[in-house]
């Protein structure tokens, strides 16, 4: 009787502590519901150009550190010409190569558009964890996938320059002619995010 009880609780203990760790291990979003969710015909091109780069959906750091490994992901300085990286609790400093190219491109002509003034870079590479996280301080963050989720996107700020949280029309409108010469050129997609302050930026695979 003895040795059954103490089968019996070693069970229930065993079956405690899987179901923990499988609850620790479970991703913190759903894949399917997350694929059913339609982009807008504004949003599609940035995807198609995400998915162009050969890097496969970005679900967790392991799959970031695979890419990190073989080469394919670069790191993003904290400063660059003409522009500053700000802590990134949600995202990432690892893209593909043209995506820091580009983003090294923008910012030096935009120094030199505005006489050596910076703009700040806001969100770089996330994982659907990352998205979990971000979804949970901003609801506006987006339900299905982000081209953010293949290593080839970006955030740059319009209400921060040269350090300081402001509007600034003269160094906004600059910026945005810079995004525009690349955006004409066949280089980028961007869109002006209202609800988020910034322009996202995907770099195209030219």
């Amino acid at each position: 009787m003895k040795k059954f009880l103490c089968g019996a609780f070693a069970f229930i203990i065993q079956g405690t502590y899987s179901s923990q760790v499988a609850k620790k291990t479970l991703p913190c979003y759903d894949l399917t519901e997350i694929l059913k969710v339609e982009p807008t015909l504004l949003y599609k091109p940035h995807l198609d150009a995400s998915k162009s780069f050969g890097v496969k959906l970005l679900k967790n750091s392991e799959t970031v550190l695979k890419y990190v490994n073989n080469g394919k992901f670069h790191k993003i300085n904290k400063s660059g010409k003409g522009y500053r990286v700000q802590k990134l609790d949600y995202s990432r400093a690892w893209m593909v190569s043209k995506g820091k190219l580009m983003l090294e491109r923008i910012g030096a002509r935009f120094s030199k558009e505005t006489k050596g003034s910076t703009f700040t870079v806001s969100s770089i590479t996330r994982t659907l964890e990352d998205q979990c996280r971000l979804r949970k301080v901003n609801t506006n963050a987006s339900l299905g996938i982000s081209s953010h989720n293949y290593g080839n996107s970006f955030d740059i700020s319009y209400v921060r320059f040269n350090g300081t949280l402001r509007q600034n029309p003269r160094l906004e409108v600059a910026l945005e002619k810079v995004l525009k010469y690349y955006h004409d050129a066949g280089r980028i997609y961007y869109i002006k995010e209202k609800q988020q302050s910034c322009f996202h930026i995907t770099v195209r695979n030219y």
